[in-house]
């Protein structure tokens, strides 16, 4: 169900024969206990109503809430109530979603849909990632190239992150200090049992960068908490 309604949910926010949903601003970033107001615009669309969803990384999306210009109230789905979600219109075509209180466990993609009489309409989402510097920074493991490896030109160093208080995070390698820009796949973020996340990178160096003891280091930050971690050659056992 998550690969089919995902699928759907991309198709349908890049291609519509006539009518397109926009949402201002593509990324939003607010601290924890503040107020976050997401936009969407349906477009020709003037007479049918917004509905929202939240998608959490690696999850199947969520239905929201359903609003309509001509109702007094909101619908709600499963999970979702007053006073935290609400939903406002300024015309018959402008639609709003409101989180009061935001916390970290509210950053997620947060799509709108509509009707236009023929088909179902998305927006290509928001991005709303909520940051707290109390956080503890997530647990890194880094692991060494296997002995194999090193028979090679180049080499892999893998850096595991848990316990990501979001599922969106930004990572970095540098190796002797000096940032590195290439030879860099950072999978897609999974959710743990805890609701934390756990993300995995790799870095592929010069095998003589390594053999030469040069120190590699990974950087992860997430929702305002950073963690970082080096390794060498020399620290490895043999």
């Amino acid at each position: 169900m998550l690969g089919t309604l995902c699928t759907l949910i991309t198709a349908l926010a890049c291609v519509s024969g006539v009518t397109v949903v926009t949402q201002k601003p593509p990324v939003l970033t607010v601290r924890k206990g503040e107020t976050s107001t997401l936009h969407c615009n349906l477009g020709t669309v003037t007479s049918s109503a917004a509905w929202w969803y939240k998608q959490v990384p690696g999850e199947t999306p969520q239905y929201m809430l359903y609003f309509y210009h001509g109702d007094s109230s909101v619908e709600y789905g499963s999970g979702f109530s007053a006073p935290k979600f609400d939903s406002k219109h300024s015309s018959q075509s402008d639609y709003s979603l409101i989180i009061n209180t935001v916390e970290v466990g509210d950053s997620a993609v947060y799509y709108c849909n509509t009707w236009d009489g023929n088909e179902n309409v998305f927006g290509q989402g928001t991005k709303l990632i909520v940051t707290d510097s109390a956080l503890p920074a997530a647990s890194l493991t880094l692991f060494p190239p296997s002995s194999a490896e090193l028979q090679a030109d180049r080499v892999s160093v893998v850096c595991v992150a848990e316990d990501l208080p979001t599922g969106f995070a930004e990572v970095s390698w540098a190796v002797s200090g000096n940032p590195v820009s290439s030879g860099i796949s950072t999978g897609s973020p999974q959710q743990q049992p805890n609701k934390k996340f756990r993300l995995s990178s790799l870095l592929t160096i010069q095998t003589a960068d390594w053999t030469s003891d040069k120190d590699v280091s990974c950087q992860v930050a997430s929702a305002s908490s950073t963690a970082s971690k080096s390794i060498k050659q020399s620290d490895c056992s043999n």
